[in-house]
Formats: structure tokens, C-alpha cells, sequence
């Protein structure tokens, strides 16, 4: 299976830029995983694909601010920072710009001395370790000097940091927001609910996977990174009810199925549990978690476009996002969406 396999072309103009005014008017296009058949819709529309009974998995993790520009000591240089990893005991993970520069023992200063950090370990990528120094609360000061870390493809300034998040991000750690939950409104969660759909959290704290390409030719040779998901009690046990009772799980993102994916795996079965996951979802895998998904449009030759491949087919898939580039559709993190059922 070759990487190759899974590019399409995409025109530029067609890469959101910016959040659309109202989060639940974006395209909804509608994929049956089974027939091919495609339909198109607004994502308000999707009310009408839940019905009572059905059980709505939600990431509720939450984007820090995770983008710092310092200088490093002595020489003044211009260091980024974009911080991937909570590894403990303020030591995260970073992607570092220009890595070359970025030595272990290397220190540099954020916001005059307010946030300290020294590379204390080289990894491969331009990964470093960093241990950080401060006073204070770490998440207010860094509120306060970072930004949100927005894909390489998005060139327009947020306005709104919140529109970075969804409405119901709740555990700070992610490096990137699950897009797919983008859409939803609260006024648009309770019209769900009412209709009888269950929503339960898990939480992925979304790492470098998004921001690495897959640069291998063979599919089957590309390496995630892990990240850090974790599942309640409650969650779990409404999970497995549903599949008792033969319900449907519909999973919202590509992030939410990875979580429910690697549980599945490994246990048989839902339970209340935390640790890091690094399964990679390609064609030729067997789903046994979900039953449906709501996504986003993703990049060409990504591991993205891989998952929901395994789900409803490479030809399928690639045939809707052929329509979708027809019909004008916005891709990736700020544009319209999917529902594969």
C-alpha cells in the first residue's frame, strides 16, 4: 500500500483560513460507507443521522496556547517552541525552530524572564526535551505569552482563541484541537440530547502526529507518535451497554476513534483507563469500537485520510472528496465536514 495511493488534488482557495461567523452552518456531506452514495446537507443536519439510543463520542481536551517565541541566553537568538508533550514534573516535549540552535543545555527566556526553559535532552525531528521555570500558575502565564498553535496551511490570524476550541473543551494538554467537534454549538448538543442521543468524554490529547506528514513511500512502515488519551468508568460503561445492546457509537473525530479504538484492542472491551496510544488506522483494518463517524476533510497522503479510508474505502472516500472539490466544500481544521454512516 503506498502512500501515493491516498493523494488527491486540492486548489488552494479551498483551505479554510478562517472559522466560519456560526459553528453549525458548515457543509455536512454525507458518505454511506456501504453504497458509496453521497449526499449533501448543512451540519445541523446531522440531528437527523442520530436517533434515540445512540451513543455520541465527544474529545473534550483542551488546546493550550502552545506556541512560545523566546531568546536564548547569551546570544539573543530567536527560538519557537511548540510544545507537544506534558512528559511530568514541567518537562514537555517541543518541536524546535530553528532546531540546530537548540542544544542540550541550551536555555532560553519567554516574556522576560517570566517562563524559563533548558533543553535537557536531543531527540530526533527537531524534538526536544524542556524542562520549564516559572512562578505562578504555568497555565495562566502561558495563556498569557503563547499562542494558539495553528497548522502551517492556516495563514490568517485568529481573532478569537475560542474558536480554536470546541464548546465543551475541558482537559488542558492538546497541541492541536480535535476539528471534527468544531462544529457542534451547545444549542445544537442540547437538541441532540433531547432526541434521546447519549454524549460521553473521552480525552486524546492531540501531539505531533498532526503536524507530521507521512514521508515514507510503504504506508505500512510510517510510525505515529503516542499520545495521551484516557477513558472514565461512567464512559466506559455506557460504551458497553451500547454495544450489548447493539446501538450504534458514533464517534466524533478521527482523535475520539483512535481512543476508542486502542481500548477496544486491547482489552475487549470498554473500561475506565489512561495511557498513550499510537495506533495507526490504514485500509485492511477491522473496526471494533464505532459503527459511524463525524470528521473533517483532511490533507492529502495523511494518516488522517488513511482512517477514515479503513472505514469506508479508499475509493470511496476519494470519490467524495472529488465531489467535494466540485462543489466547493472548505477543508481541513476550519472547514466543512463529513458524516460517514
Amino acid at each position: 500500500m503506498k502512500t501515493e495511493d491516498f493523494n488527491y488534488e486540492l486548489p488552494e482557495y479551498l483551505i479554510a483560513q478562517t472559522p466560519l461567523l456560526k459553528r453549525d452552518t458548515s457543509k455536512l456531506l454525507v458518505l454511506d460507507k456501504k453504497t458509496g452514495e453521497i449526499s449533501h446537507h448543512v451540519f445541523t443536519d446531522i440531528i437527523d443521522y442520530l436517533h434515540k439510543g445512540d451513543v455520541l463520542v465527544i474529545n473534550d481536551t483542551k488546546v493550550i496556547p502552545a506556541r512560545l517565541y523566546g531568546e536564548k541566553f547569551v546570544t539573543h537568538a530567536i527560538i519557537e517552541l511548540l510544545m507537544l508533550k506534558d512528559t511530568g514534573n514541567d518537562v514537555w516535549q517541543c518541536l524546535a525552530k530553528p532546531a540546530k540552535r537548540v542544544k542540550k543545555g541550551t536555555v532560553i527566556s519567554f516574556g522576560d524572564g517570566k517562563i524559563i526553559a533548558e533543553c535537557i535532552e536531543e531527540k530526533e525531528e527537531g524534538i526536544r526535551l524542556m524542562k520549564f521555570f516559572y512562578q505562578g500558575i504555568f497555565y495562566e502565564i502561558l495563556d498569557e505569552l503563547g499562542e494558539m498553535p495553528l497548522p502551517p496551511y492556516i495563514h490568517e490570524k485568529l481573532e478569537n482563541k475560542d474558536r480554536y476550541q470546541t464548546v465543551y473543551a475541558k482537559n488542558v494538554g492538546s497541541a492541536a484541537a480535535p476539528t471534527a467537534g468544531l462544529h457542534f454549538t451547545d444549542d445544537l448538543l442540547e437538541k441532540i440530547k433531547a432526541k434521546g442521543v447519549i454524549i460521553v468524554p473521552i480525552t486524546l490529547h492531540v501531539g505531533l502526529g498532526t503536524f507530521r506528514p507521512v514521508n515514507v513511500e510503504d504506508v505500512t512502515k510510517h510510525k505515529m507518535h503516542s499520545e495521551f488519551y484516557s477513558m472514565s468508568k461512567e464512559t466506559a460503561e455506557i460504551l458497553n451497554l451500547a454495544k450489548f445492546e447493539n446501538r450504534s457509537i458514533i464517534s466524533v473525530g478521527t482523535t475520539s476513534t483512535r481512543v476508542l479504538e486502542t481500548i477496544m484492542t486491547l482489552y475487549g472491551e470498554f473500561k475506565e483507563c489512561s495511557g498513550f496510544t499510537d495506533i495507526f488506522i490504514y485500509p485492511g483494518y477491522e473496526f471494533k469500537a464505532i459503527d459511524h463517524l463525524i470528521t473533517n476533510f483532511h490533507l492529502p497522503k495523511s494518516t488522517l485520510l488513511m482512517l477514515v479510508s479503513a472505514l469506508a474505502s479508499k475509493e470511496y472516500i476519494l470519490k467524495a472528496y472529488e465531489e467535494a472539490v466540485r462543489c466547493e466544500y472548505r477543508f481541513f481544521s476550519f472547514g466543512d465536514s463529513m458524516f460517514i454512516k
